[in-house]
């Protein structure tokens, strides 16, 4: 039992460590022995429990997408109604949590990994699906055809707000507010 928790701590010391030098770097130039250093560890070690950078970094986009689910689900889970639950999904998505530089920055790079195919595309497929699946559940009750459009939309303005902070000297809160004026104006002119 012992080993598996240390393998598991290990583990999640590489994939904060991947999130931190690669934010610090600005790209997913930089290599495992780097990773593995800001973690503690020997190069080897990071090796043996991911196999390559891609694997390190795609586990830390997974762990940034599992506390996103997260903070989704717990903030829907205490809405009620669809009017709620879709302003609880944006605060949760735009949450101050995921805006630290760390994190923005794997986004960004994450974004330029999934360009190349592979699982980060997969995996970036799967992200789109879930946020738009969550948009309709609540959209549909709402706004009816026009659910997939604006869809559509929230969820561009959801992953233009990451792009745009991590290229913009904006306060967060200004861009924050951007995709849930949207929606309310939508909501508004559908007199909901």
């Amino acid at each position: 039992m012992r080993r598996r928790a240390r393998q598991t701590t290990r583990k999640t010391e590489l994939i904060n460590a991947a999130i931190e030098t690669i934010a610090r770097s600005g790209t997913l130039d930089v290599t495992v022995a780097d990773i593995a250093r800001e973690a503690g560890m020997s190069p080897a070690l990071a090796h043996h429990y991911f196999g390559s950078k891609d694997q390190m970094f795609l586990s830390a986009m997974r762990e940034v997408l599992r506390r996103y689910a997260q903070a989704v689900r717990e903030a829907r889970k205490k809405a009620e109604g669809p009017r709620a639950r879709l302003l609880a999904l944006l605060d949760a998505s735009l949450g101050p949590e995921h805006f630290d530089s760390a994190t923005v920055a794997a986004w960004l790079n994450f974004y330029v990994l999934a360009q190349q195919g592979g699982p980060a595309a997969r995996l970036l497929r799967v992200y789109h699906r879930r946020l738009r699946s969550n948009l309709l559940a609540d959209l549909r009750p709402l706004i009816g055809a026009q659910a997939q459009a604006e869809a559509e939309t929230l969820g561009a303005l959801i992953d233009g707000v990451y792009l745009r902070q991590a290229l913009s000297d904006l306060a967060p809160r200004d861009l924050l507010e951007l995709p849930r004026r949207h929606l309310l104006s939508v909501l508004d002119a559908a007199e909901i």
